[in-house]
């Protein structure tokens, strides 16, 4: 199958089943050159599966991955010099030097002029000053800027990191941040952080798996404008008729009663509707005391889209209850 040479990291239908147990199906994304994405999903969802196959750790049972435009089973020598990888727990050698250890790991990638590129990446991560510190006597925020280090020795057009920020204080989130913002410009980066405000603030699409499936594929620049609007009402005197009422008019999808006199009103955004809401709320002389307007943020997707999930799993599960119950009949 041909590929775009702007798609840097490809997978198409991934799944991995571990005995009776399937951790990932049919798993389908594309990351582009100098896209950042982040790659989102409560824990056990299938993220570190859906990476590892990604980085050559482990073959997908059925499916494919490309990085690079290199298969990573077929290929995996080629996909993992064009790739970086920063696992959650990361892989060092805490008898070392920080600059013994990146020239373990710069030998073994064959990278020339070695101890320049050394000074430049230690620079990126800062940690020139730690150059001849012994990994076991650095901080664990340190240790973890090591890591970065070592997967960006060879630079490569493809950075994978899994939850680059952990263990690391505010002033150096914000240095890391920056640091990958400026990465991606050029090259691609696949980002698993459990921060969604991160996410918001350093990507420009989110990636959300949820039970093995890819759930939603989220372009962040104007986040939310495509949606349908949110607004919360809040009323002086409320009664039973309020949602009957509100929800009748044109434009207006759903309502919900929140508790004390308070509605969350989802609708078509236009500004008529807006109008009418208020006008039908004060007419009717309950009395109009808030009307805010939502924002549509990624903790709130991620949210809605969890319930969805869930909810559909009771389905699928009570489908499955009453399909094996008629086979026990028969």
């Amino acid at each position: 199958m041909s590929q775009s040479p702007h798609i840097m990291i490809h997978a198409e239908n991934l799944t991995k089943v571990y005995d009776n147990y399937t951790a990932i199906r049919d798993i389908n994304l594309q990351c582009k050159k100098g896209e950042i994405v982040g790659f989102l999903g409560p824990n056990g969802a299938g993220k570190t599966t859906t990476m590892r196959i990604l980085t050559g750790y482990m073959p997908p049972t059925s499916g494919t991955a490309t990085v690079a435009g290199y298969d990573t089973v077929t290929q995996s020598m080629d996909a993992r010099r064009h790739l970086g990888y920063l696992p959650e727990t990361v892989p060092l050698y805490p008898e070392m030097s920080v600059e013994g250890y990146l020239a373990f790991v710069g030998r073994l990638r064959g990278i020339p002029n070695l101890w320049d590129r050394i000074d430049d990446v230690l620079e990126m991560v800062d940690l020139l000053d730690r150059a001849e510190s012994h990994i076991s006597k650095l901080s664990k925020g340190m240790r973890q800027r090591v890591g970065l280090a070592q997967a960006l020795i060879h630079d490569p057009d493809v950075l994978i990191l899994d939850e680059p920020t952990i263990g690391l204080d505010p002033s150096q989130i914000i240095d890391v941040r920056k640091l990958i913002k400026t990465l991606g410009q050029e090259r691609t980066v696949l980002l698993s952080t459990h921060i969604l405000s991160e996410v918001e603030q350093i990507c420009d699409r989110a990636i959300i798996v949820i039970g093995g499936k890819v759930w939603a594929d989220i372009t962040l620049r104007n986040l939310g404008q495509n949606e349908d609007k949110t607004l919360t009402l809040r009323v002086a005197d409320s009664s039973e008729g309020v949602p009957l009422a509100l929800g009748d008019l044109p434009g207006v999808y759903t309502i919900h009663a929140l508790g004390h006199n308070q509605f969350r009103v989802v609708f078509d955004g236009r500004d008529d509707t807006r109008t009418l809401l208020a006008q039908t709320v004060v007419s009717q002389g309950w009395g109009l005391l808030e009307m805010v307007n939502e924002r549509v943020s990624l903790e709130s997707l991620f949210l809605r889209y969890q319930r969805e999930a869930e909810a559909l799993a009771i389905q699928e599960a009570e489908m499955k209850r009453a399909s094996e119950a008629s086979e026990e009949e028969e």
